[in-house]
């Protein structure tokens, strides 16, 4: 079964968070936390993420954000 659009998830091939921006053939396509580059996961490999796991993933790119890696 897809996840819908916007739900949170694990890619557990990368171990990235990602969000579901969309599905397209077979795939899901997800996007890291905080935006950059869409890529596509296999639906049997994504599961939903944890609190613990969207947490750490915000934590990360605000981490990132004031070290000035991301615009």
């Amino acid at each position: 079964m897809k996840p819908p659009i916007g739900t949170h998830v694990v890619d557990t091939r990368t171990g990235k968070v990602g969000i579901v921006m969309g599905h397209e053939g077979p795939y899901v396509q997800l996007r890291p936390y905080g935006g950059g580059r869409e890529w596509d996961a296999d639906p049997g490999a994504v599961r939903g993420a944890t609190t613990a796991e969207r947490l750490s993933a915000a934590t990360a790119y605000a981490n990132a954000r004031s070290r000035g890696e991301v615009p």
